[in-house]
């Protein structure tokens, strides 16, 4: 439930004060940015989405009731979008730009772009690099599962609200990212044990 400055926060900016959509900027900017970047993995595309998140906000806050949290709200319209958004950006690669994905000899040359996640620290880059190249191979709800409980810092309960969904749904979510991830980065931990190995 929401707190009383919460209540009054969004019955102002429900009325269109602009002071008070200042402040929810304010408050909620960096939560919404890192959650759209952790989904997309692009510093440009998590900015052009903060933006049409906190447009939305103020087109739509009529329609909260205020019956979840307003974090809640927002997690749900910032994953939303960025799903949205990762939708229409495969579509254009599908469609327009097949040809320059592949070398003549017919092999994949395309690997996500670098980003800078404002939430991991410098020595930790390498490591949460490979962990984000994972995280896009596995199914879209337990990338969302994994990353509102791993990077977010939420809990399974606060999760099932955000997904709509049960605890336990969200606990089998968990464990099958995990699971998956672990495959994924074997490869990766394999080969850092043994350039280690050769270091020593």
């Amino acid at each position: 439930m929401l707190n009383q400055s919460e209540k009054t926060l969004i019955k102002q900016l429900q009325q269109g004060d602009r002071q008070a959509f200042s402040t929810v900027v304010g408050c909620y900017q960096d939560m919404v940015y890192n959650t759209a970047i952790s989904i997309v993995q692009n510093e440009e595309d998590a900015a052009d989405i903060t933006q049409d998140v906190f447009v939305q906000v103020f087109q739509s806050v009529g329609s909260f009731k205020g019956d979840a949290k307003f974090s809640t709200w927002l997690y749900r319209i910032v994953i939303a979008k960025a799903l949205d958004h990762e939708k229409r950006k495969k579509r254009k690669k599908r469609f327009g730009f097949i040809q320059s994905l592949y070398t003549e000899k017919g092999e994949a040359k395309y690997h996500p772009e670098e980003f800078n996640h404002p939430g991991i620290q410098l020595e930790n880059k390498e490591k949460a690099g490979e962990l984000f190249k994972a995280l896009k191979q596995i199914p879209a709800n337990q990338r969302i599962a994994f990353m509102l409980n791993k990077i977010e810092g939420l809990n399974n309960q606060e999760i099932a609200v955000i997904m709509n969904t049960s605890f336990y749904a969200v606990e089998s979510l968990l464990a099958r990212a995990k699971n998956n991830l672990k495959k994924s980065l074997k490869k990766y931990y394999l080969q850092s044990a043994k350039q280690s190995s050769h270091e020593k």
